[in-house]
């Protein structure tokens, strides 16, 4: 009893898995860990995160300590008298006013340090507002990114199953069709048929040989494009078994997904926190008209020392160690003029503002289509997956019945030709309808900000 080429095909789906064969969880651990998109964003995510600490910084102690040593060389020559202690000055043998040598360098050492700290500056903690408000933006992004990652291994994972199905029936569909060419060519070898049987089965065949070819290498850029995600070549991947929960969404309401989505998806949530940043550093602009108070203490101490020659033929070092002084003190500024470059902050910051609420409305409203859409996806997608599988049942009734009437004369080769084309195009969109209704469920969550591992392990748990 010759089997229908619906249950061929799906056996031959089978059989390169008989060995171990790559789940959707092992997929997604090998991404979580070598997925150069998920680490960029993390690393974005810590790198802002330091803006925190740079921020407060500001506002803490800042202590510098200073040494400095200069010294100071005479322009021209400065020569003194030299006398005696009664101060009568003296003279050589030959009764000529003795003179000193040239005065050397002098020397000088100074130690110093200083304590300074912020009393009173208003921008600065709208700064630090700011920087926290960003660095939770980027953890949103983060958590977006990490959520992102379910559904784009997902979406690859299925992709290649969608594309190896599409190859299966292909060759399938070409091993049919050429059945048909032979059978046209004897049927024309003993003058049962026209040549024309022979050219259409001929053309329907090259065109099935093509079609093989085109899926070969659209599977081949699938399996790399989930490559490109987890960083490990896959071949045999696991697949949906036959019978599959149809389930509605729950809760069974798009108004409730939608607002679930509104308040939970990180992206939304990151434009928010975009926005509060924005607001704090429109109050750090506006704090430049404002006075700021800071308090310092500093301490300073200087040596001083001047090398010289005492008279003829001796020298002396002559110094002066200076006492430490301490200053303590308090520092009022208040702004009167920049030249208009604190009102220009304003207005920049104010802007800048405008542009990120412009930008979470746009978000809002993207969201908000997308969980529409995945929730109307999910919903049809229940009756088109039963219609496809009612559409492949159909059709091969519709093929054995084109071929039984050929075999009798009351149907055409094209007839058949056709019937052979509908069951194979029938065949890919069940395949496809089945992938996409799970792949649009598991889109819906993360739409609403809600997907995680636990959806993974779950579709997983359908595979074979």
């Amino acid at each position: 009893m010759r089997l229908k080429l619906l249950t061929v095909a799906f056996a031959l789906a089978a059989m390169p898995f008989a060995s171990h064969a790559e789940d959707l969880m092992e997929a997604y651990r090998l991404a979580r860990a070598n997925d150069p998109t998920l680490s960029q964003a993390d690393s974005t995510r810590l790198a802002t995160g330091e803006g925190v600490a740079q921020a407060r910084s500001a506002l803490l102690p800042q202590v510098n300590g200073s040494l400095s040593l200069n010294q100071s060389n005479p322009s021209g020559a400065s020569r003194d008298v030299l006398t005696d202690a009664t101060g009568t000055p003296l003279r050589d043998a030959n009764g000529n006013v003795l003179l000193t040598n040239d005065v050397g360098h002098t020397r000088t050492r100074t130690l110093g340090a200083q304590v300074s700290q912020s009393v009173v500056d208003l921008s600065k903690w709208a700064d630090l507002k700011a920087a926290r408000s960003s660095a939770e933006s980027q953890n949103a992004t983060y958590d977006a990114a990490a959520q992102q990652l379910f559904t784009r291994v997902a979406t690859a994972y299925f992709q290649v199953l969608t594309n190896d199905d599409a190859l299966t029936f292909a060759k399938a569909n070409e091993q049919a069709l050429a059945r048909q060419l032979e059978q046209a060519q004897q049927r024309f070898d003993v003058g049962l048929a026209a040549i024309t049987d022979v050219q259409d089965a001929k053309a329907q065949h090259d065109s099935a040989v093509a079609q093989v070819i085109t899926a070969e290498n659209t599977l081949a850029d699938s399996r790399e494009a989930l490559t490109q995600i987890t960083g490990k070549p896959s071949t045999n991947l696991k697949k949906l078994r036959e019978q599959l929960p149809m389930d509605p969404p729950s809760p069974n309401d798009p108004n409730a997904w939608v607002a679930q989505a509104v308040k939970n998806n990180p992206t939304v949530l990151a434009s928010q926190y975009n926005v509060e940043s924005a607001e704090d550093s429109i109050s750090a602009a506006r704090a430049g008209h404002l006075p700021t108070i800071s308090a310092t203490a500093s301490y300073n101490k200087s040596n001083t020392w001047t090398q010289n020659d005492a008279g003829v033929g001796g020298s002396s070092n002559v110094g002066t160690n200076g006492r430490g002084t301490t200053t303590v003190g308090l520092t009022l500024n208040v702004p009167i003029f920049s030249g208009g470059y604190t009102q220009s902050r304003v207005r920049q910051s104010i802007y800048q503002r405008d542009a990120a609420q412009d930008s979470l409305e746009v978000t809002r409203r993207q969201v908000v289509r997308d969980t529409l859409n995945y929730y109307r996806s999910v919903v049809a997608g229940i009756s088109e997956v039963e219609a496809t599988k009612a559409a492949v049942e159909s059709a091969q009734s519709a093929r054995d019945a084109t071929q039984a009437g050929f075999e009798v004369g009351t149907r055409t080769i094209v007839d058949v030709l056709l019937s052979q084309q509908n069951l194979t195009q029938a065949l890919s969109n069940y395949s496809q309808s089945r992938h996409q209704f799970i792949l649009n469920k598991l889109l819906l969550k993360q739409s609403a900000g809600t997907v995680d591992i636990k959806d993974m392990e779950a579709i997983n748990a359908l595979l074979q």
